[in-house]
């Protein structure tokens, strides 16, 4: 590594892992670690305390390290120093976690922000096909999240944490991310197997998942295609509100499900175009996020450096 090169670390915090990397300034990770969190939950002194401790250890791996930046599952304050709501780790709710960070390493500065904001800024910074200075971004896992940049910077609403589309009402007046989170995708499939069961092919008797759901989609699967199309009608639907109240002309989707967003597009971009008038989709852009699986990881560095480029 170059004495003269800056490096910085990017904490994906998750339900299950922290994703770890160390990431220099044109956006390359040079090392990756994947940390089960499970030993911070057990841990008698209680997640918070287990994690700031924590954190010695992966500062005194990358010694060069003097920036670090952390994307979180939720809300977070304005000022970006307090996890509000953290759904997926209920015991950082109201902690003051850049405080806790900055008062055991005094030397070293913390960038925190939501995940999806996150990955917003690195597909900003990073993104392959230089995305413009105002779009939305939404991710699609566990849960449904977005992020609206707005001139270059993450726009965050009167008091820090707007955009949070998941929890839009749409069909039946349930929220978004019930009805095609990884839950909701799930849920439609078994009542798809359930009703087309002349058509479940390789389905059949398989432990449901969002991977499987993908892999049989791919070879063609009729029930697979299906429940994509169906979730391309409800997302498209929720986009069609989206677009109306920010008048973006590109949207960006990443998380794990967008694997399948190409069997999601053709309903998608048909309800889009159905329901929006030719001024919103003349120029309109609904793509994939270019990092893929990285883009947890090097948006939460891109916290560290926003400043610096």
């Amino acid at each position: 590594m170059s004495n003269n090169e800056q490096y910085f670390l990017g904490v994906d915090v998750g339900g299950t892992h922290l994703k770890i990397g160390l990431v220099n300034k044109s956006g390359e990770i040079l090392s990756f670690d994947k940390v089960e969190t499970a030993p911070y939950r057990d841990d008698p002194k209680g997640f918070n305390a287990k994690f700031v401790d924590g954190m010695a250890d992966i500062l005194a791996k990358y010694p060069e390290v003097s920036k670090v930046g952390i994307g979180l599952p939720g809300l977070i304050s304005k000022d970006r120093t307090t996890t509000l709501e953290i759904p997926a780790i209920p015991s950082l709710n109201g902690f003051n976690l850049k405080g806790a960070l900055k008062e055991k390493y005094p030397n070293i500065s913390f960038f925190l922000e939501n995940d999806a904001a996150a990955a917003a800024i690195g597909e900003y910074r990073y993104g392959k096909n230089n995305p413009p200075e105002n779009f939305m971004f939404i991710t699609m896992g566990t849960g449904i999240g977005s992020a609206l940049i707005l001139n270059g910077e993450v726009f965050k609403g009167s008091r820090g944490n707007a955009m949070e589309m998941g929890h839009m009402l749409s069909r039946g007046n349930e929220g978004l991310e019930k009805l095609i989170g990884r839950g909701g995708i799930l849920r439609i499939l078994d009542r798809f197997i359930k009703g087309y069961p002349r058509l479940v092919g390789e389905l059949a008797d398989k432990e449901l998942g969002t991977h499987l759901l993908v892999d049989t989609a791919k070879s063609g699967n009729e029930v697979s295609l299906m429940v994509f199309e169906e979730v391309g009608r409800i997302l498209g639907e929720a986009i069609v509100s989206a677009i109306r109240l920010l008048d973006v002309t590109h949207v960006y989707f990443g998380g794990g499900i967008s694997a399948g967003l190409e069997f999601m597009m053709p309903s998608l971009e048909k309800t889009v175009r159905q329901y929006l008038t030719p001024y919103y989709v003349q120029d309109l852009v609904l793509t994939k996020a270019t990092l893929e699986n990285n883009a947890g990881t090097l948006g939460a560095a891109a916290l560290c450096f926003m400043e610096d480029i």
